[in-house]
C-alpha cells in the first residue's frame, strides 16, 4: 500500500506526474480538481456550490471537500494498490483530516511529492494550458488569485509535511521524464518502494 499526496502551485505539473505515478505504482487517482469540475459541469447541487468558489479562484470549504473524499475513497479505492491525492490537501486543516480519514481506515501517508516550480513558468503555463484546453479558471485575473490563495493557504503545508519527515521536494522544471525519475527516486528513498519499470 502507497499513499501520496502530490503538492505544489496550479500549474506546477501536478496532473501530468499523477498519471505517470498511477501507471507505475497502481494507484488510485483522486484529482479534486477533475471531482468538482465534474460536478460543476452535470449541474450537481455541489457543483453550484463549488462553481461559487472555483470561478473567483477560492477554495472548497474543508468540511466539503472532505466529505467527497471520504465517499470517493469508500467506492473507489479499496481494489489499488494506494492513492495519489493530487489538488488535496490545500491546507492545513485538511491535511489533519486526511491523516484521520486513512488512519479510520487503518492506513496512512507515506510521501508528500512537492514539485517547485518558479512562479513566472507556473503562469505562462496555466495561460497556454487555458489557450489549449479552454479551461474558464485558466485566465490572467484567476490565476493571480489561485496564485495568492496558494502563498497564504497552501503553502503553509509544505512546513507541516516538513516536519512530518513525509515532504519530497522535486525540481518541477523540464523534462516530464526525468521530473518523474527524481520523484520514483525519493518515493524508493522514502519508502523502500520501487517502480514498475527500471529506468531507461
Amino acid at each position: 500500500m502507497l499513499n501520496l499526496v502530490i503538492f505544489g502551485a496550479p500549474g506546477s505539473g501536478k496532473g501530468t506526474q499523477s498519471a505517470k505515478l498511477i501507471d507505475q505504482y497502481g494507484l488510485y487517482h483522486i484529482s479534486t480538481g477533475e471531482l468538482l469540475r465534474d460536478h460543476i459541469a452535470r449541474g450537481t447541487e455541489l457543483g453550484k456550490v463549488a462553481d461559487s468558489y472555483i470561478s473567483k479562484g477560492q477554495l472548497i470549504p474543508d468540511e466539503l471537500m472532505t466529505r467527497i473524499l471520504e465517499d470517493v475513497l469508500d467506492k473507489h479505492a479499496a481494489e489499488k494498490n494506494g492513492v495519489v491525492f493530487d489538488g488535496y490537501p490545500r491546507t492545513v486543516p485538511q491535511a489533519e483530516s486526511l491523516k484521520k480519514l486513512l488512519q479510520k481506515r487503518g492506513s496512512d501517508l507515506h510521501a508528500v511529492i512537492g514539485l517547485e516550480v518558479p512562479e513566472e513558468e507556473l503562469i505562462d503555463r496555466m495561460i497556454r494550458r487555458g489557450q489549449q484546453t479552454g479551461r474558464a479558471d485558466d485566465n490572467p485575473e484567476t490565476i493571480k488569485n489561485r496564485l495568492d490563495v496558494y502563498h497564504k493557504q497552501t503553502c503553509p503545508l509544505k512546513e507541516y509535511y516538513q516536519n512530518e519527515g513525509k515532504y519530497i521536494p522535486v525540481d518541477g522544471h523540464g523534462i516530464v521524464d526525468e521530473i518523474f525519475d527524481h520523484i520514483s527516486d525519493g518515493i524508493e528513498s522514502a519508502t523502500g518502494i520501487r517502480r514498475r519499470s527500471a529506468k531507461h
